[in-house]
């Protein structure tokens, strides 16, 4: 487990440490660095931290770093903080309110750096005395929840943004996959997925503040856009707003690209925001 005065000097030898390929992840200040991160499929990071392991887990935006331990789990990792000062530090990451949001993190483990996702919700069993009322969920890549077969989006999306490789993933995407992508960014109130997915740079957080959760039930998908550069999904979707009732409705979103080897954006306008 990283004891936090040694974790700056971690990262500066990480790269010799790890036969792995470096990538670039993005710290809060937006700055690329290089660190020896694996991006492990589910099935060898569960190796990695078995359970009752003991870990640290290192948020990419705010940089704190907080002590944890694997409980159970089988599609993904049912984990505890480890302390009572661990439970602050992870709630203090949340900005003071538990939340069911996905965020990028790092695992890290003995001399190993994983790419993966969290939220931050106590929910269920929980046994370590650390005033944590349940557990919360550890994802990486190929990780399912418990209630399907697939790996939740959002939680793919943080786990390439941990990896540094967001950007790349993103821009490989066709429009439909984009649509969904860009409402994941909406539920996380992301900035880094939804500046990169919009024709606008916006702070987002603000933007969407009053939105607390966006479920999509139905992309009416396309499929002849191989050559255009201006593309309308229809979508149906509820939105839950802070002091309102449900909404759901119909929207249409407009995608846009510069020509057909261009990645696809949403085009922001008076008409799209949905609050």
């Amino acid at each position: 487990m990283f004891k936090k005065g040694k974790f700056i000097l971690f990262v500066a030898v990480a790269a010799s440490l790890f036969m792995v390929s470096n990538v670039h992840a993005e710290t809060k200040e937006n700055a690329p660095i290089t660190y020896g991160i694996q991006l492990l499929e589910w099935k060898e990071a569960d190796k990695v931290i078995p359970r009752y392991s003991k870990f640290s887990i290192y948020d990419m935006e705010t940089g704190k770093l907080f002590h944890a331990q694997r409980r159970a789990g089988s599609q993904h990792a049912d984990v505890q903080p480890l302390t009572t000062a661990d439970t602050k530090i992870m709630k203090e990451i949340y900005g003071g309110k538990w939340s069911w949001k996905r965020r990028s993190i790092l695992v890290l483990k003995d001399d190993q750096v994983l790419a993966a996702s969290m939220h931050g919700m106590p929910h269920g069993a929980g046994a370590l005395q650390n005033k944590f009322p349940g557990h919360f969920c550890i994802h990486f890549l190929g990780s399912t929840t418990h209630k399907t077969d697939n790996m939740d989006l959002s939680h793919k999306l943080m786990v390439y943004k941990a990896a540094g490789i967001l950007k790349m993933e993103l821009d490989k995407q066709d429009p439909n996959d984009t649509v969904r992508s860009f409402v994941a960014g909406m539920k996380e109130q992301d900035n880094t997925i939804l500046n990169h997915l919009s024709t606008e740079k916006l702070d987002w957080r603000a933007a969407l503040e009053e939105l607390e959760n966006v479920k999509l039930f139905k992309v009416e998908e396309t499929k002849d856009y191989q050559f255009e550069t201006v593309l309308h999904i229809n979508l149906e979707w509820q939105l839950y707003i802070q002091n309102e009732k449900r909404k759901s409705e119909m929207k249409r979103l407009t995608l846009v690209r510069t020509s057909p080897i261009e990645p696809w954006k949403v085009l922001i306008d008076d008409e799209f925001f949905p609050l």
